[in-house]
């Protein structure tokens, strides 16, 4: 068995432009003559390797505490893609995915349309990641997301794919349990 660990460093990690860069606050240290080590966290609910809840985007979405781990955990399908995932590069990566079909994961420079997004959803998949910090266009995120998070897709945003060979493997991206939360940080793996 072998895992793979494809989560950021929090502290380090790449951050959506205008969110919070994550910050240490050490609260307690031994050097200073405390009891104990003592970290206290500073940060956005999506810095970092991270998962997206319905409710990021809908009103009446579910929020993090209340989506279950199941779309989190199970099989899922690797793949790597630069550029635009268009329609037929859905359909293509869905075919492809056999097992994995539930939960897509693609590494890459690469963004996924709302043509893509509709293809996934109508697939009914759990989970979607990507490497970037969301999922859709940077500067028009919305679309894309109001498509998958409406069909209640689960994104994972801020994964790490380059040393992932395409293929199918068991994913755990169990989000912290926030509740009310519209997303929360999560450390991601792949068991090959």
């Amino acid at each position: 068995m072998k895992i793979y660990d494809i989560s950021q460093e929090v502290f380090s990690c790449s951050v959506f432009p205008g969110d919070p860069q994550p910050q240490r606050v050490v609260v307690q240290s031994l050097k200073n003559g405390d009891i104990c080590n003592l970290t206290e966290l500073k940060m956005c609910a999506h810095n970092g390797t991270h998962v997206d809840a319905p409710y990021h985007f809908l009103d009446n979405g579910k929020t993090i505490d209340q989506m279950g781990l199941e779309p989190f955990v199970g099989r899922c399908y690797v793949t790597h893609h630069t550029g635009d995932v268009t329609e037929n590069d859905a359909k293509t990566i869905l075919k492809n995915a056999g097992d994995g079909r539930d939960r897509i994961l693609i590494g890459g420079r690469c963004t996924v349309t709302a043509d893509a997004a509709k293809v996934f959803a109508d697939a009914k998949i759990r989970l979607i990641g990507n490497e970037s910090q969301t999922v859709g266009p940077e500067n028009a995120p919305r679309e894309v997301h109001l498509i998958l998070l409406g069909a209640e897709v689960v994104l994972l945003e801020g994964i790490r794919l380059a040393k992932i060979p395409d293929g199918n493997y068991f994913l755990n991206a169990a989000p912290l349990n926030l509740g009310g939360a519209d997303g929360a940080p999560c450390r991601a793996y792949l068991i090959e």
